[in-house]
């Protein structure tokens, strides 16, 4: 199954590489550099083949790829050769007018953008299926014995949530996608409580984790078995799908996440009391727990299943570019977080971390079915590439948006800029990304370890 998930995501994150170098591909061709070579993947190429002036390259490594343009690094050997201005050769990338190169340095990301709109268009144009829990609530006071926002507002489990910030709330994805966004952020919710509708304010707070808001609840699910894995300990026990749990030693067992609180006190052995076929049975669940205290019965419940709906042509493009704007905004407000005391070891993802997780949704959403693992996969690969935008667009040395910064520089001048200048300003960019890219396999290695 890793290696399943490794080989997914390595095809999702070459995906989205390979659209913002296949943009700077085409936006040097239009303005006039020459490409020297195009290659699909890194690495020493295992197939090449030379059409007109660009030689088009698979490379070894299936990661993304890359676009050579002719005179890209012609600022090197001015700079070594003591020269003080950068030839200006009609065809290389730095013989270009300003302009174009900013256009060139641009249409990557741009890509990533367009390529988001797209994906979403498509998810939204066919429709998916979302797997979610109803919009009933567990506080997570009941389990851990700790206050969250949620008790502090007044909420109480068995509630139900239906309504925040005047959005309609039809399940529990609904309520987590609000919520998550919001943090430190007051909220009015509408609340179903015995029949009465009652009126809420709550503040998420900041999950230093992650980033995202929290409220401290769970979703309510009724604890029927959905399925129950070959040689768990639940099979071993006896338990089968459609069975309903009513009693866990002796204690009434009402919705599933109590089995949290359960674990976590490490009891060996579970007396199980269970409901089949309308008739009461009882059963003993050995529990194997590991060294962190952590178990895996082997039983998943009863989820929601609501299909979305499908869009005319025109509306899936509208929704997916207003979906593509949504993630950049809240993109951007991330960035912020990033001073704010959060944990940087699990907020920031580099590229081991992000080709794990998605090859792992990927291969959760093809457990279901393949139109799931599909849209899965899809989905998070626009996320992907909106964050790739961003990333690349920041105004740091080296990357695109370093450039653009650069050439607007020299446009704003009216003279090119000195090799000396622009290799001061590429070694700084480059020493930075490596120092960010440590940081961040770094914290992919902490992550695949706590998993």
């Amino acid at each position: 199954m890793m290696f399943i998930k490794i080989i997914l995501g390595l095809i999702g994150l070459g995906i989205v590489v390979f659209v913002h170098e296949l943009g700077h591909f085409i936006a040097a061709r239009l303005t006039g550099i020459d490409v020297e070579a195009f290659s699909i993947g890194w690495g020493k190429p295992i197939l090449k083949k030379k059409i007109g002036r660009v030689e088009y390259r698979i490379g070894m490594f299936p990661i993304g790829g890359y676009c050579k343009m002719r005179g890209e690094n012609e600022f090197q050997d001015a700079f070594k050769n003591k020269k003080e201005d950068i030839p200006l050769i009609e065809g290389t990338f730095f013989g270009a007018a300003p302009w174009r190169r900013i256009l060139v340095s641009f249409a990557g990301p741009f890509f990533n953008l367009i390529f988001a709109i797209i994906v979403f268009s498509c998810i939204w144009g066919i429709g998916f299926e979302v797997y979610t829990m109803d919009n009933r609530i567990v506080l997570a006071s009941d389990i851990d014995q700790e206050r969250y926002p949620a008790d502090e507002a007044g909420l109480k489990t068995g509630d139900r949530i239906i309504e925040i910030d005047r959005r309609p709330i039809a399940n529990y994805h609904d309520i987590q996608e609000v919520i998550a966004t919001n943090a430190e952020k007051s909220l009015a919710l509408k609340v179903e409580r015995e029949g009465k509708i009652l009126d809420v304010t709550i503040r998420p707070l900041l999950e230093k984790s992650s980033g995202a808001g929290k409220i401290g609840i769970y979703y309510w699910a009724d604890p029927v078995i959905s399925t129950v894995a070959g040689g768990s300990p639940a099979a071993i026990a006896g338990l089968r799908s459609g069975d309903r749990i009513s009693r866990i030693n002796g204690v009434e067992f009402p919705y599933t996440v109590a089995m949290l609180r359960i674990l976590s006190e490490q009891i060996p052995v579970l007396s199980v009391e269970y409901e089949r076929d309308g008739e009461i049975e009882n059963t003993n669940l050995v529990i194997p727990y590991t060294r962190e205290g952590n178990a895996d019965i082997g039983i998943t419940y009863e989820s929601v299943r609501y299909h979305t709906p499908s869009y005319s042509p025109w509306g899936a493009v509208l929704k997916g570019a207003n979906e593509t704007w949504k993630t950049l905004v809240v993109s951007v407000k991330s960035f912020g977080l990033l001073f704010r005391g959060i944990d940087l070891t699990q907020a920031v993802s580099g590229p081991v971390r992000i080709t794990y997780m998605v090859g792992e949704i990927a291969t959760e959403g093809f457990d279901q079915s393949i139109g799931t693992g599909i849209s899965s996969m899809a989905n998070f690969l626009a996320l992907i590439s909106i964050a790739l935008c961003i990333m690349n667009l920041l105004p740091l040395p080296i990357l695109d948006g370093g450039m653009i910064v650069l050439f607007i520089i020299e446009t704003i001048k009216g003279r090119p800029l000195h090799p000396k200048a622009v290799y001061a300003f590429q070694t700084i960019g480059a020493v930075l990304i490596f120092g960010i890219m440590i940081f961040a396999v770094f914290g992919d290695i902490l992550f695949l370890v706590r998993r």
